[in-house]
């Protein structure tokens, strides 16, 4: 497969090799973006602060802060079901988590999207970062927030991607994210670690641990929710899915994930 820009182009997780992920999340507009912000932000904290120790504060707390706004925004915002019962947020809910589940394979729904992330990550760091250090503690803040995501995006890919990562930490993460996707979505909440998740009692080791999901894939939005709130189906053009894409709708195999996650 030949990676050649994201403009009209669809990448599936489950037919990529490692390096042709590279690529394609190096040219991905959201990363590049992510990345100028974390070097202008880094230089104008660094520019700007009186307090060096003040500012490394600052950048401690935000990572501190970051497994908490990962697994809330996860469990008590995309995994809610009112978002598809407005049509205001209906579109918004199948973009950020709705479309990912449906396939979790497919890359460009994968990534979240500028205008959904941006404003999420100023709003809860720039904050934090003003609180403890002023101007140079908003810009390590949202620099230290812009960088904490594109290593999250990153871990994201891998835990989807046909690829058995080296690192034993990276194999689990990814076997307890797949758990979540194709046996139990009710639990394991956490991308990066799973500390909250211990922490709150939605951690499970192993998928033999509780029943499999019947709404692992559609979220709760099934055919009769589709009825009742048409907006996301109408969107989708389709009914919601109660599974994955088949290896046969795909035409290719898909490399085993579900496999991974039993």
């Amino acid at each position: 497969m030949r990676l050649s820009g994201w403009k009209g182009r669809s990448y599936d997780l489950g037919r990529m090799s490692l390096r042709e992920l590279f690529v394609a999340y190096a040219t991905y507009p959201a990363i590049q973006v992510y990345a100028v912000i974390t070097v202008v932000g880094a230089i104008l904290a660094a520019a700007w602060t009186e307090r060096p120790w003040h500012t490394a504060l600052t950048v401690l707390v935000v990572v501190a802060l970051y497994p908490f706004v990962e697994y809330g925004l996860h469990r008590y915002i995309l995994h809610a079901r009112i978002l598809y019962k407005s049509p205001l947020t209906a579109s918004l809910w199948k973009r950020v988590h709705f479309d990912h589940h449906q396939d979790p394979h497919k890359l460009d729904v994968l990534f979240g999207s500028l205008t959904n992330t941006l404003p999420m990550l100023v709003g809860v760091s720039v904050p934090v970062g003003l609180a403890v250090d002023g101007a140079a503690g908003g810009a390590a803040a949202l620099a230290t927030a812009t960088l904490l995501m594109s290593v999250y995006e990153f871990c994201h890919c891998i835990q989807h991607l046909n690829y058995q990562p080296k690192s034993r930490l990276l194999r689990r993460m990814k076997q307890r994210h797949l758990a979540h996707h194709f046996h139990d979505e009710n639990g394991n909440y956490g991308i990066t670690g799973f500390v909250i998740d211990r922490a709150l009692g939605t951690y499970y080791d192993s998928p033999q641990e509780r029943p499999r999901s019947p709404t692992v894939f559609n979220l709760g939005y099934d055919v009769a929710e589709s009825q009742r709130y048409p907006w996301v189906a109408e969107l989708t053009g389709s009914p919601p899915r109660d599974r994955p894409p088949s290896a046969k709708e795909t035409r290719e195999p898909r490399g085993g994930d579900e496999a991974v996650a039993n």
